[in-house]
């Protein structure tokens, strides 16, 4: 089913360009189809079984990591920047209420519906501890250009099915918070969601109502895999490379796939693991790869099954990971030090303008069945988000220009929507990311795309 109607010559020439020029590594262009967002400053109350605490959230967000009760008494400063020059986001903490912000994940449900995964609060387990984990279930209005929450499901484990022990332990409800797991992916899958996390990595089974069913561990063909967060790794290590774990804290399961007939899903970790023996991150010809693993749904178990990924540039991550068919997929590849457009002023130690403007946030068409002999996927064609055709006016924040920017630090989520669309998200850091309008933190936006050419592309 089309969601939108473009005009029809501006649409052919566009996707006719791209489609013909489709090759290996070939750039092609994508639509923009819909614009909407939900405000920087959303909040949703926590529940009261949930106790004073959870009233208010990001009390442990100040540099010295201590208890601060006033009300949007710390400054947020941007990620991105020269850290001698702070650039302040325009936002604060702490906040009343939790804060409906930071979307890793997404999950298209039709008709404009989606449910929205929020990140584990403030960017570690130190300042998150009265972040409550939330998925939230949101209307776009592309005409409106207006995201709504509809409702709000709170992670908990009153079965204690979480191996170790959590911030709410004491409680009836087990409430799950930001210093126990770092949820970045969701999926459906049967009657559950299953979450990727960062932290172990781990990947949580949930039900529709937030209650956590199992926790499953990485293990690979009988190695287990595992970030310094995990409950089995939770110390520092006695001597400097003694550290004994493969996934960089922050590096787990960021992006994570589900087959097209839901019998497996793919967890991907965000950073290349750690190579012990050359003590160096996985590399070949000197460029970084990560990993995609084979998660059966069934048996809840890993298969022996890898493929390789390989980074355009040292420092790019993989944000998510959705599949188109049975052996295409899409992965966000991105950098993880740039923000900001039209404002710009590169490399100058300033806070007015963006110094390290948005410059690689690409979404790749790969194919699993394509392998070279070193098991490496194929990168069929991209398309790239700060250059995104819009004949039709459709952005509803930023300059409504013919090209259109995602300019965030991170896009971070994807979902397909049907055979030629998919929606991209934003994760807005909130209150760090500051990319859209400067001085202002950045708003979830919901973007649709028509990616035809991308779909096409051989």
């Amino acid at each position: 089913m089309r969601i939108f109607s473009l005009t029809h010559v501006a649409l052919a020439a566009v996707l006719a360009l791209g489609a013909s020029a489709a090759s290996a590594q070939t750039e092609v262009t994508a639509v923009l189809a819909g614009h909407a967002a939900l405000p920087t400053n959303t909040t949703v109350a926590a529940p009261k079984s949930a106790g004073k605490f959870f009233e208010t959230a990001g009390k442990f967000a100040a540099a010295n990591r201590q208890r601060t009760e006033a009300l949007n008494s710390i400054e947020g400063i941007s990620f991105v920047g020269d850290p001698k020059y702070p650039r302040k986001s325009g936002g604060s903490l702490p906040i009343k209420g939790q804060a409906v912000q930071g979307f890793s994940g997404i999950v298209s449900l039709g008709k404009g519906e989606f449910l929205a995964l929020t990140d584990n609060g403030f960017g570690s387990k130190i300042n998150s501890q009265d972040a409550l984990l939330m998925v939230h279930h949101v209307k776009a209005d592309w005409a409106k250009g207006q995201v709504t929450r509809q409702k709000t499901t709170f992670l908990h484990d009153p079965d204690r099915k979480v191996p170790f022990a959590i911030q709410n332990e004491a409680t009836t409800e087990r409430f799950l918070t930001g210093i126990d797991f770092d949820p970045e992916s969701i999926q459906i899958v049967g009657n559950e969601w299953w979450i990727g996390d960062e932290f172990g990595p781990y990947v949580l089974r949930v039900n529709h109502q937030g209650k956590v069913l199992g926790v499953v561990e990485t293990i690979v063909d009988g190695k287990a895999y595992r970030g310094p967060d995990h409950y089995l790794n939770g110390r520092l290590p006695n001597y400097p490379g003694d550290a004994g774990f493969e996934v960089r804290r922050s590096g787990g399961f960021e992006p994570m796939a589900k087959s097209i007939d839901g019998k497996t899903v793919y967890p991907m970790f965000e950073w290349p693991l750690w190579d012990a023996a050359a003590k160096t991150q996985d590399m070949r010809n000197g460029k970084p790869f990560t990993r995609i693993l084979e998660l059966d749904v069934a048996m809840r178990t890993y298969g022996t099954r890898q493929w390789k990924y390989a980074f355009e540039e040292a420092g790019n991550v993989a944000a998510d990971f959705q599949m188109l068919d049975a052996t295409t997929g899409l992965v966000i590849e991105r950098d993880d030090a740039s923000e900001g457009s039209g404002n710009v002023c590169k490399d100058e130690p300033r806070t007015d303008c963006f110094t390290r403007p948005a410059k690689f946030k690409r979404i790749y068409k790969i194919d699993l069945a394509q392998l070279d002999a070193d098991g490496f996927v194929k990168k069929v064609a991209f398309i790239d988000l700060t250059k995104i055709a819009n004949p039709n006016g459709k952005a509803k924040r930023g300059p409504n220009e013919a090209n259109f920017v995602l300019p965030h630090l991170g896009p971070e989520g994807l979902t397909v929507v049907d055979a030629t669309h998919i929606v991209v998200v934003n994760d807005n850091n909130f209150p760090y990311s500051s990319g859209r309008t400067l001085g202002q933190p950045d708003d979830n936006e919901l973007t649709l795309l028509d990616i035809k050419a991308l779909v096409d592309a051989k």
